[in-house]
């Protein structure tokens, strides 16, 4: 089937179903047999689409004759994906996007899409951004393609000038990071084997079990079969480097699946000693043990559990506790571009979540021990505020400098952004308990 025809297909059932972005292109990727390039290409389109959907909505707008209500869903999703063609993609010829999405309208609208496309290819120069001076919110925008909810909430965070400095540097394509299982090789060996393959790899600059190559299929890679890596950002790493676990300690992950921060534990600590790694959702639960068992590490216990409820069997249980929590994900929105599109009032509980997690887990650890809060998103609400609040009510903890690699934090707690680190937005808290 014609790539162009997949993606439209993969776009309409994540915009009616609201799927995950990698899961969807997983599902038809296994449905339809593709050679690489024509996996890339899919990739390519559909990922485009969902990251650029707000400039590419501001354009249709802009060069339609007809009212954007009258546009039906699955015309305006083929729209989308002929606009970004031509915008966004160098190598397409104009007249191969025109012709090829044309060919996928219906045909009663197809005069309307081939019209469009070639209103664009006239005047797509003409079209104006909102003023960055009268409308900055608007400007940042369409111009870096984020809602303009999410766009507002940002420049209220963080001003005009970073928010749109934290959005380009979100637009820029994600890397590929991964976590060198040292209980099996090192950095240096695995790096070599990767360059002796044709893969272009190199250390990662913060944290010291980082290896960032192109993106490419990871099960492919060298080393995947035999457990040598995990696919970890590198701001995730440090969070786990920060907790400091060594050998024969007992660790507790509250939040766990995926299992990457439950995996780098068990590294640091040589596969020796104890993790409890917890999850609501017995399902995810097959993701941990199979990960556990494909780098080796049999130290990791994964087991299904509310972080909200209390456990008494485990209090002041762990010398080590991960609250990795559940967040809006705003820090992480490179590599999940669907989460551009989440309204920031949907996150409005998250916080409550979040500080109950906290408040329960922390329960959890030894005198004398340590607990690292963590999520993948920029908002401070879900961030600082949650540990100035939890602070304010529990003088048994308190904040404690760490090092995490080449990143020094002697505060205690660190947002690290894709604009100042260059990884994934992410907040990093550490605090002992007296």
């Amino acid at each position: 089937m014609n790539v162009r025809e997949i993606a439209r297909r993969t776009l309409l059932r994540m915009n009616a179903a609201g799927g995950y972005s990698n899961l969807s292109l997983d599902a038809a990727i296994k449905k339809y047999e593709m050679s690489p390039r024509d996996r890339a290409l899919l990739t390519q389109l559909v990922m485009g689409v969902i990251e650029r959907q707000t400039t590419l909505d501001y354009y249709i707008s802009a060069l339609s004759s007809m009212d954007d209500a009258k546009i039906e869903p699955e015309v305006r999703m083929i729209l989308r994906l002929g606009l970004y063609q031509l915008m966004f993609c160098d190598r397409i010829p104009a007249h191969a996007a025109v012709s090829e999405t044309v060919s996928l309208a219906p045909r009663r609208a197809a005069g309307f899409v081939n019209a469009l496309l070639r209103n664009y290819s006239r005047r797509g120069g003409e079209v104006k951004l909102p003023d960055a001076e009268s409308d900055p919110v608007g400007h940042i925008s369409v111009k870096y393609s984020f809602p303009r909810s999410v766009c507002e909430r940002f420049v209220s965070e963080y001003g005009a000038q970073r928010a749109e400095a934290i959005f380009a540097a979100m637009n820029e394509p994600p890397r590929l990071t991964l976590r060198v299982n040292t209980c099996r090789t090192t950095r240096d060996k695995l790096i070599a084997r990767l360059c002796s393959e044709g893969i272009e790899a190199r250390p990662t600059p913060l944290a010291s079990t980082g290896i960032v190559l192109p993106s490419v299929p990871v099960t492919q890679l060298p080393g995947f079969e035999t457990g040598d890596f995990t696919v970890q950002d590198e701001a995730s790493q440090l969070c786990t480097a920060a907790l400091d676990a060594r050998a024969g300690m007992k660790v507790i992950d509250v939040c766990s699946a995926p299992g990457s921060k439950s995996f780098g534990a068990a590294m640091d600590m040589g596969n020796d000693g104890e993790i409890l790694a917890f999850d609501l959702h017995e399902s995810k639960l097959s993701l941990i043990r199979s990960g556990a068992e494909r780098l080796g590490l049999d130290i990791i216990t994964a087991d299904c559990a509310n972080g909200r409820v209390f456990d008494a069997a485990l209090a002041e249980y762990a010398d080590r506790v991960i609250c990795d929590v559940p967040c809006s994900g705003y820090g992480v929105m490179a590599k999940k571009p669907e989460i551009r599109h989440k309204d920031p009032a949907e996150s409005a509980r998250l916080p409550e979540i979040q500080y109950d997690i906290l408040q329960n887990c922390s329960k959890y650890v030894k005198h004398g021990g340590v607990l690292v809060y963590s999520t993948c998103t920029l908002l401070r609400a879900e961030n600082d505020e949650i540990i100035d609040k939890f602070l304010a009510n529990h003088a048994d903890f308190a904040l404690v400098g760490f090092h995490a690699g080449e990143l020094d934090v002697p505060e205690g707690r660190i947002t690290l952004a894709p604009d100042t680190h260059s990884t994934d937005g992410f907040f990093i808290a550490k605090l002992q308990r007296c």
